[in-house]
């Protein structure tokens, strides 16, 4: 992915290439990595020290990691939910044939059968999604854990 530096200052104009010289004197920078839009307000680009930039650079790795945290784990609660929906569906058919074993023609019976394969096939999928999520998550969890590190050492 391409990374982009947009600059803007206190009027809204447009910079040209060639006028570089007025970095030094922008109010605010905003960094475009990927998609993602990150602020940094600051007064003058030469009154910040390399340790401020650190720790500001830090505080967004912390911040994005737990708002990426949040979504995977509102992610997973879903996919749980949505597995254990199919779970007791699968059960609640598979008492229904049960019950009414002895009492269905073959052809109901061939029926109920495709049903409940159906709906195992529909409980499988919603495993494979809670894994997915689940992983996603552990990954979520180590990256707050190194955010937070990388705080602590920042200042």
């Amino acid at each position: 992915s391409s990374a982009r530096v947009l600059l803007s200052s206190r009027n809204p104009t447009v910079h040209k290439p060639w006028k570089w010289t007025n970095i030094l004197y922008t109010s605010v920078a905003s960094l475009t990595v990927g998609g993602g839009l990150c602020a940094i307000p600051f007064k003058q680009v030469e009154n910040l020290s390399h340790d401020s930039l650190i720790r500001r650079a830090a505080s967004l790795v912390t911040d994005s990691s737990s708002t990426f945290l949040s979504q995977t784990t509102l992610a997973l609660i879903d996919a749980i939910t949505e597995y254990s929906k199919a779970v007791h569906t699968l059960i609640a058919l598979q008492r229904r044939y049960l019950e009414s074993l002895g009492k269905l023609t073959q052809a109901e019976e061939n029926t109920i059968w495709q049903v409940i394969v159906s709906q195992r096939a529909e409980v499988s999928d919603r495993q494979d999604e809670c894994k997915r999520f689940e992983s996603t998550w552990v990954n979520a969890v180590k990256l707050c854990e190194r955010a937070a590190e990388a705080a602590y050492t920042s200042g």
